[in-house]
């Protein structure tokens, strides 16, 4: 996809708050600090569109980026903040909670996964709720570019077993530095979301009339 618009919507508080384009929603999930803003930035090829907070944790709303006229990205809340209260990760949580089970644009869940370190006991958790509710998702390990080329695969490993990953989850390599992993994330959300597959009907139905004139 060759992203010509991106913009920011709105921090969403509750449903009342959701766009109502009706596009499809692409999710993303994570700890605080994972860098999720610096994967939306890199998809977009915008330094500051999607902007990290300097208190991991502090955001509590679902922020929506419209990319052109085909799709939102929607920056979850991050997980595992020491320093919020339990009422208020409960609240966050089924805040959470209601937006995956109940959203009908979301397409597709990005559990974003710091390559570096073994999925955390939030990771998890959140790995299989989103399994268990049948949530399409795909796991991406970012900050790739923070270890050695030749370690990537064993971390690889170790994301997927500490996860219990199922083989059919998709799982990208990527890294906001280097732009690694870009292309093949775009291919997976450009398949969930169904782009291209218009074109490509309309496509076929305006060259066939033109071969039949031809031969006639």
């Amino acid at each position: 996809m060759k992203v010509n618009q991106a913009e920011f919507i709105i921090s969403a508080v509750g449903p009342s708050q959701y766009p109502t384009d009706a596009l499809p929603e692409i999710a993303l999930a994570g700890r605080s600090n994972v860098g999720k803003s610096s994967l939306i930035n890199r998809m977009i090829n915008r330094k500051n569109l999607a902007r990290t907070s300097s208190k991991p944790g502090k955001t509590q709303q679902l922020n929506y980026y419209k990319i052109n006229s085909d799709l939102f990205f929607v920056d979850l809340p991050g997980y595992g903040y020491a320093q919020v209260s339990k009422s208020e990760r409960e609240k966050w949580g089924k805040f959470i909670e209601n937006y995956l089970l109940h959203r009908e644009f979301l397409k597709l869940v990005l559990l974003v996964i710091d390559l570096r370190h073994p999925p955390s006991k939030d990771d998890q958790a959140m790995y299989s709720w989103l399994k268990h509710h049948g949530t399409p998702l795909c796991i991406v390990t970012t900050k790739a570019d923070k270890i050695p080329r030749s370690k990537w695969q064993q971390h690889l490993k170790i994301v997927k077993e500490t996860l219990g990953a199922d083989k059919s989850d998709p799982v990208v390599l990527f890294s906001s530095e280097l732009g690694l992993g870009k292309d093949e994330l775009w291919q997976i959300i450009e398949q969930k979301i169904g782009y291209g597959a218009d074109t490509a009907v309309e496509g076929q139905s305006e060259t066939q009339p033109e071969s039949a004139e031809q031969e006639y």
